[in-house]
């Protein structure tokens, strides 16, 4: 198992780092971006995991010199996905690493996905009961790369910044976790990535 006992709190992303939903995700945004006629790039595309979808769209609209209203988008993209029927599947890796250090350090979600979406993927994998604490898009002004995600989380599982370990799967996420002062650990297709 993992060594983490310098910290003392870990800290997870959602989407792609516990629950593996990001493909579906990917599927709705497809299917949005030909609706509104965005050209689609998977890697662009991934490489978004973990920020909020109306700031995606914001995004879209200035790479593209499109104006879309983002609330219409976002909307049409939630219809997508939940046409798709997806049920999430935990990432075994980093879900063993919740396990092991549940009851031995606090436990936090900082996650670009709506409060809403959040519990629901954490119910149905039975993460929700695990966690001490979940930071959504809902929860915060500025999501990632910008650090209030992740410093919510370490406010509300009472550690400090410097001694709470991220677990990512975007580099937006590591951006984020760098600038809250955290160290990061990236997951990549459902492998930790240990720098050697």
């Amino acid at each position: 198992m993992l060594d983490l006992t310098k910290y003392q709190g870990i800290i997870f992303d959602m989407d792609g780092t516990l629950i593996d939903s990001m493909g579906a995700h990917l599927q709705a945004w497809e299917l949005t971006c030909q609706a509104f006629g965005y050209p689609f790039d998977y890697d662009y595309m991934y490489g978004l995991g973990g920020v909020p979808t109306l700031a995606t769209v914001d995004i879209l609209n200035e790479k593209f010199g499109l104006s879309h209203n983002a609330d219409e988008i976002a909307q049409q993209k939630h219809q997508f996905w939940l046409g798709l029927n997806q049920q999430p599947e935990i990432i075994t890796e980093t879900v063993d690493i919740l396990n092991y250090y549940h009851g031995k350090m606090p436990i936090g979600v900082g996650t670009g996905a709506d409060r809403a979406h959040a519990i629901d993927h954490l119910t149905h994998t039975g993460l929700i009961d695990k966690i001490d604490a979940l930071v959504t898009a809902s929860d915060v002004r500025h999501g990632k790369p910008h650090p209030e995600t992740f410093l919510t989380v370490a406010k509300q599982i009472g550690i400090q910044p410097n001694h709470c370990v991220v677990f990512e799967d975007t580099q937006i996420g590591y951006q984020a976790a760098a600038a809250a002062g955290m160290d990061c650990i990236l997951v990549k297709d459902g492998k930790i990535q240990l720098k050697t």
